[in-house]
């Protein structure tokens, strides 16, 4: 090298001479045809499943359908830069997402790249999308309860942790708002919440996100939005990023709560997928592996064993039915899959009956097991008796004025009907729950008309923490309900019915007010 040569060029010859020279391997390819989402590819013969693709103007997408002469690519970036004659590169890496903390409090696409104004997420690591679902051996009995808030799950269909239960119903039936309040609801515990919206109108997300934001404690939670107008590909991965990222805080013996929303949208994306790519059609067109799609997906929740953590992972699927008809394709696989159903009815939402939950259809296979005992004992018969008054109140509209026990029973269900009622993104506290349940099958609100017991049930959270904070703070300690308690409880239960059921002086009682 001479003396005078630039200190530059003395760089540049030292990189060059340590760089390793010699054949380097080039996965390459080329796009033959593409459109709404999905590129045929060839040439690229040692392609694996699910292996991300970069394409030369920079988009990426996955392997989806690996054909002798083609590859079928489903894009995660918008196809508008994608032509035919591009070239393609294999990276040998099926598609990762991020987890950790960091996403805590974000609101991201299924890529995890952030959607929100926090910046950049730094993840703690990258995992794939599919991953296996624990072993029997690695799981553990269902035994712990998630409250949800919500009075009629938690009384009649209660849920527990490393539970699926499916929210099935008609559209605008309340699903959704079902979903987030039970997120809201785990703002006191200490269970990490996911919502995966998948093809969702961008107003309906824009709804939960700002419900979570006010009423629930966002900085635990993780949203996941892969919207109508997103591309197929990101829809498509959506639900298993989710379940990723919720895994994440499983396997470190900590507790999920993932929504996903819902999973009807994600069967017809894979059917799009699939039509695309020339996959054969089966029934109502949906691919031969739509059952598996989802039975791989919601399998991967679970309560794992004390030697694996002791972490849990809860599932709540939303399906989307059409006139109630739950016996369709994608609701009667996902009604299998799962550990229960919680059925929204239609004719009920419209009565102004909410949630509108139908107790004859909805059941929970697990959730008996892991009902808190004190709501157990106070609920008692809650469920039989219900159910004896909806078929009566059938057969009276047929016939006149019913008497004795018939009248009872239909007064005292008329009041069950009106305690399960509950206003959206109002959750209770297991006291007030036990609270109200205790009201109703003690007949303190029989005497009471209607509309005294949606004022009962509006003010029992005041009342309550004004006449029994001594009853309260026994309850939420020790989870039971000790005979001292539980005068203080109906003492102050019977002091809010007794200032109710006293019509003001000024104004008098309304004829037919107090029937059911």
């Amino acid at each position: 090298m001479r003396p005078d040569a630039p200190d530059w060029l003395a760089s540049a010859r030292l990189t060059l001479g340590r760089a390793a020279l010699g054949p380097r391997t080039e996965h390459r390819g080329r796009v033959e045809e593409v459109g709404d989402g999905v590129a045929m590819i060839s040439g690229l013969r040692d392609v694996r499943l699910d292996e991300v693709l970069h394409f030369e103007g920079g988009q990426v997408g996955f392997a989806r359908v690996l054909d002798p002469d083609l590859i079928g690519c489903v894009l995660l970036d918008a196809a508008t830069k994608v032509e035919a004659g591009d070239a393609v590169f294999g990276t040998g890496e099926v598609v990762n997402v991020p987890v950790g903390d960091a996403l805590l409090g974000r609101i991201v696409d299924p890529l995890g790249r952030p959607l929100d104004d926090g910046g950049m997420i730094e993840a703690t690591t990258h995992l794939p999308i599919e991953r296996p679902a624990p072993s029997i051996i690695e799981r553990d009995l269902v035994t712990e309860p998630v409250q949800t808030g919500v009075v009629v799950l938690d009384t009649l269909f209660a849920l527990g942790r490393g539970q699926r239960e499916l929210i099935v119903g008609d559209h605008s039936t309340g699903k959704t708002t079902l979903a987030i309040d039970a997120l809201i609801a785990q703002r006191g515990s200490d269970m990490i919440c996911i919502y995966v919206a998948v093809g969702q109108k961008t107003s309906s997300v824009r709804r939960a996100i700002d419900a979570l934001q006010a009423k629930g404690d966002f900085s635990r939670c993780i949203v996941i939005v892969a919207g109508s107008a997103s591309a197929p590909g990101l829809q498509w991965i959506a639900p298993y990023a989710g379940m990723t990222m919720a895994e994440y805080f499983r396997d470190k013996g900590q507790h999920a709560l993932i929504v996903i929303d819902d999973l009807s949208k994600h069967a017809a994306t894979h059917r799009e997928i699939a039509l695309l790519t020339r996959q054969s059609p089966g029934r109502e067109a949906y691919p031969g592996d739509v059952f598996y799609i989802h039975a791989r997906l919601l399998e991967r929740a679970a309560k794992l064993s004390k030697t694996r953590g002791g972490g849990s992972l809860t599932a709540l699927p939303i399906a989307e039915t059409d006139s109630g008809n739950l016996s369709a394709y994608i609701p009667t696989n996902l009604i299998s899959i799962t550990d229960g159903q919680i059925v929204l009815d239609a004719p009920l939402f419209h009565q102004g009956q909410k949630p509108a939950v139908d107790v004859g259809l909805s059941v929970s296979r697990v959730g008996g097991k892991t009902q808190a005992p004190i709501l157990r004992e106070s609920a008692g018969t809650l469920r039989l008796d219900y159910a004896q008054f909806l078929e009566l109140e059938v057969f009276t509209r047929f016939g006149g004025m019913p008497e004795g026990r018939v009248r009872q029973q239909l007064t005292r269900g008329a009041r069950i009907r009106e305690a399960l009622r509950q206003p959206q993104h109002m959750p209770y506290r297991l006291c007030d729950e036990v609270a109200l349940m205790l009201a109703v099958q003690s007949g303190l609100l029989d005497p009471l008309p209607l509309r005294a017991v949606t004022t009962f049930r509006m003010r029992l959270p005041a009342a309550l923490d004004n006449g029994a904070p001594e009853a309260l703070q026994a309850l939420s300690e020790t989870g039971k309900l000790t005979p001292e308690a539980r005068e203080s409880l109906m003492a102050a239960l019977s002091g809010l019915a007794t200032a109710l059921s006293a019509p003001p002086a000024e104004d008098a009682p309304a004829k037919g007010t107090d029937q059911p």
